[in-house]
């Protein structure tokens, strides 16, 4: 009878403790699920908010981030899952696991920063997963097309006028003897020059003559993430985008990044967009740049039309003819005539520019109906800067963003991150926040022992996609 018992005793102790310690193993698992995700929804509530973006600030809102902290966190967070309830401390009842986090280890993860942003870029694909691939940009791409089909960005018409001005400066101006009986010079009188005098201005101060109008808004760069070393994550997921999937990226920034004409409270630069494409450290400096870029492809554009438009260009014909009999040196008409188209070019640019700004259209492509000044209006251009619209063609976001979409995709992510950290600082108790602390997934080890002697072991990985 005794032996009886004995068996059935050891065979019941023998289940009691396979329970336990299929209970330790089951417990671990769900510290370790516990932990983790308590780990992950202490994301940047601004980064969030702003930006939409996942993210574990792994500074804390300190300005230091380390690996260390979030091992805290994710040790705090186990500590609490195995602690005795306030009756169990008070009677010093204890479970039948009696279970205590030994080891909580972050093993691998993955910052923002990491493969040149292609983690943040994961990120923003997850946030934009509900949009349509499919006609995305298709606007653009076609813009874009038609821009570089009839050669805008390659066609430098200020080398073409600056080439022809040579040849002018090369001439040496007939000579009369005045009633005083001395040598003159006789001017050329080439009324290109009331054009070509105003260059030096910059095509930005022309366009827009009232510069409070211009934000002056600037940043050091030093201290952003596109201009300083940055940390670096374990390699865990730094998967890059594919080309279908980079259309997302751009609609991305056209939806939370503000530009000229549309700028944002939240942000620091207010032209990002503008920002993102020159990466210079002030919204003037920027738009200045972007000006540069509108010249020079309308200047193409204009010239396209001009050049071709055989009554236009027989009114500089007849300018040109009535100086070159004037001076007696008819060899100089080709030269005068060219000069005269140059800088009738340049003047509709500039009311192009000027519109642009204004927030009315111009066509990437000009036709009579969408031409402006005429050859007399030309040598007073100024004059006619007054806005308005040409009743067809892009808008100033329009062209924006063609100029985006052809900016190196790398050099678009390194300075989205600087936007980012901008703004972010902007907000309570993230004065020194940091892209390159910020994680999104991680991996974990949490080693578990109990007051039986033997011990748990979990190694999981969990991320906001996870």
């Amino acid at each position: 009878m005794s032996l009886t018992i004995m068996i059935i005793l050891s065979l019941i102790l023998a289940l009691y403790q396979g329970a336990r310690v299929g209970a330790v193993k089951m417990k671990t698992e769900c510290v370790a699920d516990t932990s983790m995700n308590s780990c992950l929804a202490e994301y940047s509530r601004a980064l969030y908010e702003q930006y939409g973006l996942l993210m574990v600030d792994m500074a804390y809102g300190t300005g230091t981030g380390s690996v260390q902290n979030l091992e805290e966190h994710l040790r705090f967070y186990a500590d609490k899952n195995f602690e005795r309830t306030t009756w169990g401390k008070v009677t010093g009842a204890d479970t039948m696991l009696g279970m205590n986090c030994k080891e909580a280890k972050v093993t691998g993860f993955s910052l923002a920063s990491d493969n040149n942003g292609a983690v943040l870029n994961r990120q923003i694909l997850a946030y934009m997963e509900s949009e349509p691939v499919e006609g995305l940009l298709s606007d653009v791409l076609k813009n874009m097309g038609e821009l570089t089909g009839h050669g805008l960005d390659s066609t430098d018409v200020e080398a073409m006028a600056a080439a022809n001005q040579a040849e002018l400066d090369k001439v040496i101006p007939p000579v009369i003897i005045n009633d005083k009986g001395e040598e003159e010079e006789i001017p050329i009188g080439n009324p290109a020059d009331a054009v070509n005098s105003q260059k030096s201005l910059g095509p930005l101060a022309l366009a827009i003559p009232d510069k409070n109008k211009i934000s002056t808004a600037a940043v050091n760069l030093s201290s952003y993430a596109s201009h300083r070393g940055l940390g670096h994550g374990t390699g865990l997921d730094e998967s890059a985008p594919n080309a279908a999937k980079k259309l997302l990226l751009e609609q991305y920034y056209y939806e939370k990044c503000s530009r000229y004409g549309a700028e944002l409270e939240k942000s620091l630069l207010k032209y990002q967009l503008e920002y993102m494409i020159y990466g210079k450290e002030s919204d003037y400096e920027n738009l200045k740049s972007m000006a540069y870029t509108l010249l020079f492809w309308r200047e193409a554009s204009n010239m396209l039309y001009l050049f071709t438009n055989q009554a236009k260009v027989g009114q500089a014909e007849l300018l040109a003819d009535t100086l070159a009999i004037l001076l007696y040196m008819p060899d100089l008409r080709e030269t005068l005539k060219y000069s005269i188209l140059f800088a009738w070019t340049f003047a509709e640019s500039i009311s192009d520019l000027n519109i642009l700004f204004s927030g009315g259209r111009v066509p990437l492509l000009k036709s009579d109906k969408t031409w402006r000044l005429s050859i007399v209006d030309m040598l007073l251009f100024r004059n006619f800067l007054n806005g308005g619209d040409l009743g067809e063609g892009l808008y100033y976001r329009d062209y924006l963003r063609i100029k985006l979409f052809m900016t190196d995709s790398g050099e678009k992510t390194k300075r989205l991150m600087d936007i980012i950290e901008m703004d972010v600082r902007k907000t309570a108790g993230n004065s020194a926040f940091r892209i390159d602390h910020c994680v999104d997934i991680f991996r974990a080890e949490i080693t578990v022992g109990t007051k039986y002697g033997y011990e748990a072991k979990v190694d999981k990985i969990y991320g906001y996609e996870e």
